[in-house]
């Protein structure tokens, strides 16, 4: 079945102008500018024709000099306002971009993670880069040529009808429909599925080609070269496929466009010389009205180009509404109440992310504060869903989560992330220095604080035989840095955010087993200050558990022969 654009064309179109706010009185005034400066242009042409209509003898009682000065001074206004308007329309179109990449990475945020676990992040980025400049072709080249089109060409009608004929006028307004709505109706209509095929493309072709580059050591040492760049190819060549088949409509569009202008000349032409011959309309109006005509194509032909762009902008557009339009799994709380955790207690949880399989079934356990409560099981069985539902990342089903006796639900999403933190199995670095990285926790962080937080980890050590120590850069996605030391400074962060609860998902996970230890027994030093849950498949490391629960296809269960510290 072919992918459909849910939004019409005039609904994207009239979505995006929404989004220019305040903005708006900017595009008005680039309106205005441009539709004066086409007539400026148009005034040069006509003017020319005005002095060839004196030259002939016709009745223009307009000196030489004037009509002379008329055409120079249009075309030197031309240039001025030519250039307002596009300054004007840049002006929108950078400002909008910069507002529509804030509002694409607050949506991220608040959509953040639970809808974001299933999408590539390769196609997330090319919304934030290629498609929001697709974006900025509709509001710098698209908007202003529709109202000039349709300013001029009322304009040209109404000068032609009453200097020279009205039925010139009747020729012209019969082409600027052909050309001005026919003709880009047409198109787009033909052009609408391939654009949204490209784009889907070009966004699948970003995802896989950027995991290639994430991938390629992997993809070395696996000796999988050839058959990721068999793929690679293959998916170049259905985008560029696609792309043939996008740019061959816009070229049928484009030829379409220019025989309905060499038509409406003709026409013009032959319908100006047989009133002329039927003594209906002088020859110098003859020769005004139809070089008017002529010269008024200009923004018409604008606007029929404009489906081949607008191909491109109404995807993009699209997939960025609709991202925007997306509402998140839960909604964040900004008028509940504010905790300092003292206690957790789950009480007859039940959860399921597609509404039948039930992933956790009537789960119950409590943490206090100076514990440590470990929760172990085979992958797979639910662990880290239950931390992320302590972290009200997904709405949780029947049963309760509460902090201090108040539900989840009812916290501030804020003070419900001041109190409680997690280090997931996978800790993401920014390209920064390590400093940076870990003062995402705590922005304010002293140097003493931050070489603390980083020796509890049982990292200080190995950042400090780094030649630059905290300054060391650790490289997009923290490439320079293996994956236990960046586990490692996940943990430093949530050491140095200060958090009363403590969520740990496989902490120990890719460290040998004398770093084990070390996070270990500094994770027990921490637990007279603080409640920690601790996730892991390992058995060995419950040793510092006070209470231990199992989970084993989605029940949980207290373990009775725990070790007690």
């Amino acid at each position: 079945m072919n992918k459909k654009i849910r939004r019409s064309g005039a609904k994207i179109m009239a979505s995006l102008i929404v989004l220019l706010g305040s903005l708006s009185w900017v595009m008005l005034f680039a309106v205005i500018n441009g539709t004066i400066g086409q007539l400026l242009a148009l005034g040069v042409t006509l003017f020319g024709s005005i002095g060839v209509a004196k030259a002939i003898g016709g009745d223009i009682l307009m000196p030489y000099w004037a009509i002379i000065f008329c055409a120079v001074g249009c075309g030197v206004f031309r240039g001025l306002l030519r250039y307002i308007e596009q300054y004007s329309n840049h002006y929108i179109a950078f400002k909008l971009l910069a507002t529509l990449r804030d509002k694409i990475f607050g949506a991220l945020r608040v959509l953040c993670p639970a809808k974001l676990e299933g999408k590539q992040k390769g196609s997330i980025i090319a919304m934030i880069t290629a498609d929001t400049e697709t974006l900025e072709v509709f509001y710098a080249h698209t908007i202003s040529p529709i109202f000039i089109a349709i300013v001029v060409s009322a304009s040209v009608l109404v000068f032609v009808g009453t200097f020279s004929s009205w039925y010139l006028s009747l020729v012209a307004i019969a082409f600027y429909l052909l050309i001005g709505i026919v003709v880009p109706i047409i198109a787009s209509g033909k052009l609408k599925e391939s654009g949204v095929e490209y784009r889907k493309e070009f966004s699948s072709f970003n995802a896989y080609f950027l995991d290639s580059i994430k991938g390629v050591k992997d993809i070395v040492l696996n000796n999988a070269g050839e058959v990721r760049k068999a793929e690679v190819d293959r998916r170049s060549d259905v985008l560029l496929a696609e792309t043939k088949k996008m740019k061959h409509e816009i070229t049928k569009s484009s030829a379409l466009t220019e025989l309905m202008v060499s038509c409406a000349i003709l026409c013009t032409l032959a319908v100006g010389i047989v009133l002329v011959g039927a003594g209906k309309l002088e020859i110098y109006r003859m020769i005004v009205g139809v070089v008017a005509v002529f010269g008024s194509f200009g923004p018409v032909i604008a606007v029929s180009a404009l489906p081949g762009n607008l191909t491109n902008t109404f995807a993009s557009g699209d997939r960025v509404l609709d991202l925007l339009a997306e509402k998140p799994v839960v909604q964040e709380v900004i008028s509940g109440k504010d905790i300092e955790y003292k206690n957790l207690d789950v009480s007859n949880l039940f959860f399921s992310y597609d509404g039948n399989v039930q992933v956790l079934k009537d789960i119950c356990l409590n943490a206090e504060k100076g514990e440590i409560v470990g929760i172990v099981g085979e992958s797979g069985c639910g662990k880290s869903t239950l931390l992320k539902l302590l972290l009200r990342f997904w709405k949780k089903g029947d049963g309760k989560i509460e902090y201090n006796g108040t539900d989840v639900d009812e916290i501030n999403t804020s003070s419900l992330l001041d109190n409680v933190t997690m280090v997931s199995q996978t800790t993401y670095l920014f390209d920064d220095t390590i400093e940076e990285n870990l003062r995402i926790a705590k922005a304010d962080a002293t140097t003493d604080e931050i070489e603390a937080a980083c020796r509890l980890a049982s990292v200080h050590e190995f950042i400090m035989t780094l030649p630059d120590g905290y300054q060391t850069k650790v490289g997009v996605m923290g490439d320079n840095l293996s994956a236990g030391e960046k586990q490692r400074i996940g943990l430093a962060r949530a050491f140095l955010k200060g958090s009363e609860l403590i969520l740990l998902d496989e902490p120990t996970s890719n460290v040998d087993s004398i770093n084990e230890g070390i996070i270990l027994k500094a994770l027990k030093e921490q637990k007279n200050k603080k409640s920690i849950i601790l996730v892991s498949h390992r058995e060995s490391t419950m040793a510092i558990a006070d209470r231990t629960y199992r989970i084993d296809g989605g029940v949980i269960k207290e373990e009775q022969d725990g070790r007690k510290n």
